[in-house]
């Protein structure tokens, strides 16, 4: 049994805008499942259907094998959504918090505290628990309202660009986290992200949005399988150099498809070895000056700008 089953849903709004085209779409049991899109995509109008917000104009949505319409209520006590805005009281302690928390879901009192105590600690917490929300950072908080929604102990999570605006230390200790929630507590993942690294980092199945329409599923090595090629990566000292020497390789080798980045190019190749080879002599014999070139594989960005282009 799937935790998620979408069949062919479409959602019509009331002023005519269609956000959503027949859409399909599974998450297994116990992974991380990453929805990437453009903005515009549908994401959010998914994520609204998925935890229970409204309704979709026709398909089907099974999440923990029950309708996800006519059985709404008993879904919303499976399920905990993070959203960009936090959910805590800033005026309480992370403590006070959590404790307010297990009292909406029912939760017996001493049950209650066991599970604080856990959260605080796997989540390394602890030390902030007496404090109120207000005296942390933004990547703390996102952290304890993350934690703040697993005292249902919650069987999917819903985490919507949970490493938004964080830097890169906040986001690795986020991330760890995330993997934690799945390897630890069992739980289905259900992530929107706008950062690839993220996304092929943390996830094991990814779906790509694109105008309402899922464009492919799969794990981030069949993603990146679907652009077979390599490609030569010559690398300069600064963008001056670089454009000076694009204008030279593009002529060259017009034949294959040339790419230029901030202060590197890239040269389509069908065998590395011997291009990598045929390119460095080129770049030698024409006094072109370059700091570095590699064979370069070919990245979950490439797949994903490939398969949302128009």
């Amino acid at each position: 049994m799937l935790a998620i089953e979408v069949k062919n849903i479409e959602k019509k709004y009331e002023n005519g805008v269609k956000a959503l085209y027949g859409l399909n779409l599974d998450v297994k049991y116990g992974e991380i499942f990453s929805l990437l899109g453009q903005n515009g995509a549908g994401k959010s109008t998914l994520i609204r259907i998925l935890s229970t917000y409204t309704n979709t104009t026709s398909g089907k949505v099974k999440m923990l094998g029950m309708d996800v319409e006519k059985d709404a209520e008993f879904i919303r006590f499976q399920i905990a959504c993070v959203a960009q805005q936090i959910s805590l009281d800033t005026h309480l302690t992370l403590q006070e918090n959590m404790l307010f928390q297990s009292q909406l879901y029912r939760i017996p009192k001493e049950e209650a505290k066991k599970r604080i105590t856990k959260l605080l600690y796997e989540f390394a917490l602890t030390s902030y628990s007496s404090y109120p929300i207000s005296s942390f950072s933004g990547g703390i908080k996102r952290r304890a309202d993350i934690a703040l929604n697993l005292m249902s102990n919650p069987k999917i999570l819903f985490l919507d660009e949970p490493t938004v605006g964080m830097d890169i230390q906040s986001r690795q200790i986020m991330w760890k986290m995330i993997k934690k929630i799945r390897d630890e507590f069992g739980t289905t993942v259900f992530l929107t992200t706008h950062y690839l690294e993220e996304a092929n980092i943390l996830s094991d199945t990814i779906c790509i949005l694109k105008d309402g329409r899922n464009v492919i599923q799969g794990t981030p090595e069949e993603l990146r399988s679907i652009i077979q090629q390599n490609s030569i990566r010559i690398s300069f000292n600064d963008n001056q150099k670089t454009q000076i020497a694009y204008s030279k390789i593009r002529l060259t080798f017009f034949k294959r498809k040339v790419r230029l980045n901030k202060v590197s190019i890239d040269i389509e190749s069908l065998d590395c070895q011997s291009d990598l080879e045929e390119i460095n002599k080129y770049l030698i014999k024409n006094s072109i000056q370059f700091s570095g070139i590699e064979i370069v594989q070919p990245t979950l960005e490439d797949a994903f700008l490939r398969l949302t282009k128009e």
